[in-house]
């Protein structure tokens, strides 16, 4: 098992920093801004052939009893329970605070490993700035710098002690590990993201607070099914251009479509109370265009009368035609209702995505729709359809090759689009089309 090591100081001492550098990593959001990180954030960290999970949490209030700062605590409380060592952060440039305090006694009651950290110590001759931390009774504070790398390196020792034995064997390389498969939860802000993400882990993994913006950063949360591994991607809420107002949630909007790019599947919340807006159809697109399996789901089902289901549903037909490919499923996280038709659509979409179709079948079915209904004319000639091949999975791609393919018009691209997914049942996932006109050797000479 690899040893868990968790962060845990007040906002803004450097956890994401120092998260970043553990884990070689930008996987962190980090800026010059208190409380950025509000969810537990894991990481995969190595010091030579040792490995080590890392969590970076939000900044601790032990005593907060304040909406969001109660749910941060609650979160840091759960990560210190999870890890086997805790580095304590402190800022050595702001001093010691009260806030450190708080936090030094409840890690004393916690009965965990503890370092304590003195970050932001580059550029310090001497331990005179360090001596204060000493009335904190966890020990002697390790000197640090997480922006340039010192004493990082003898800090992550102190962590590990204890938890590898010199002579430990290298693990032997077994058979291949099953794909894990990237889940990506994505939708406008308030939608339910978080909380059907913990409604799925069975726990208050995420913060989950009735105000919009409380997800930041792009959370990944290992998680495992039916013996099929996912990593959960809790995603930032995505709003319009003209209402993202903090630099900071400018930097969730890029985490999040990297998320979604980085994705083997997302899942598009929609919500039940709002109806489908422009965002929707903007987050709709940019999934689209990532060509991402896609599984579309409208959450607070319960919470809207049969006029207003019938509503929405013509209005996700007409908004979001464009994903009529993808499965719909009315589900309300909060009560747990529709999560298991949820994940059968999920499996489906992936399997969808990453079909593989035999060149043979193909042809045959390229042959049969062309004899069906061959494309139009384009002037003299129509353009030949020969036979056609797998170019790539997530998404399905097809490549078709002929003659005189650029006249094809997209209305028949289509069509030979809806005989390929009726007969590989690529119901979730983008199918794309590409079209290869073979070379004429005659076209250079007189």
């Amino acid at each position: 098992m690899k040893p868990v090591i968790a962060l845990v100081g007040r906002p803004n001492v450097g956890k994401s920093t120092l998260f970043n550098r553990l884990t070689k990593s930008r996987d962190a959001i980090v800026a010059d801004y208190a409380g950025l990180t509000r969810d537990r954030h894991y990481g995969e960290g190595r010091a030579g052939s040792r490995e080590f999970i890392v969590i970076d949490t939000g900044g601790f209030e032990p005593d907060s009893n304040d909406g969001i700062f109660k749910e941060m605590a609650k979160q840091t409380r759960q990560a210190v329970a999870e890890a086997d060592a805790v580095i304590f952060v402190v800022d050595v440039r702001g001093g010691l605070s009260a806030q450190d305090q708080d936090i030094a006694n409840y890690l004393r009651t916690a009965n965990k490993k503890v370092i304590l950290a003195a970050n932001k110590a580059e550029g310090m001759k001497g331990g005179v700035q360090l001596v204060e931390f000493f009335e904190l009774g966890l020990g002697e504070p390790v000197p640090v710098s997480a922006a340039h790398g010192q004493g990082v390196r003898s800090l992550i020792d102190m962590a590990l002690e204890g938890f590898f034995s010199d002579e430990e064997d290298e693990e032997e390389p077994g058979e291949e590990v099953e794909r894990t498969i990237r889940l990506a939860v994505a939708g406008r802000p308030n939608v339910g993201k978080s909380t059907l993400i913990n409604a799925w882990l069975g726990e208050e993994r995420l913060v989950a607070f009735d105000m919009p913006g409380t997800t930041r950063d792009a959370i990944s949360v290992p998680f495992e099914r039916d013996g099929k591994r996912f990593e959960l991607i809790d995603t930032a809420g995505l709003r319009r251009k003209g209402r993202v107002f903090e630099a900071i949630e400018k930097f969730s909007v890029v985490k999040t479509l990297q998320a979604i790019s980085d994705a083997n599947v997302v899942l598009l919340l929609l919500d039940a109370t709002q109806g489908v807006t422009d965002q929707d159809a903007h987050i709709a697109g940019y999934i689209l265009e990532s060509g991402r399996a896609v599984v579309l789901a409208v959450n607070k089902w319960d919470a809207v009368d049969s006029y207003q289901r019938e509503m929405l549903n013509r209005s996700i037909e007409s908004r979001l035609a464009f994903l009529k490919f993808a499965p719909l499923i009315h589900i309300s996280a909060k009560k747990r209702q529709g999560l298991g038709p949820l994940w059968k659509a999920l499996i489906d979409s992936w399997n969808a995505a990453t079909c593989k179709m035999p060149t043979p079948v193909l042809t045959r079915l390229l042959q049969e729709a062309v004899e069906f209904q061959q494309p139009k004319r384009a002037g003299m000639s129509r353009p030949k359809l020969r036979y056609a091949h797998q170019g790539g999975q997530n998404p399905p791609i097809i490549v078709i090759h002929g003659n005189a393919l650029e006249h094809v018009t997209d209305a028949y691209k289509r069509y030979l689009e809806g005989r390929f997914r009726t007969h590989f049942k690529l119901f979730g996932t983008p199918l794309r089309i590409e079209m290869k006109t073979s070379h004429n050797p005659f076209t250079d000479k007189e």
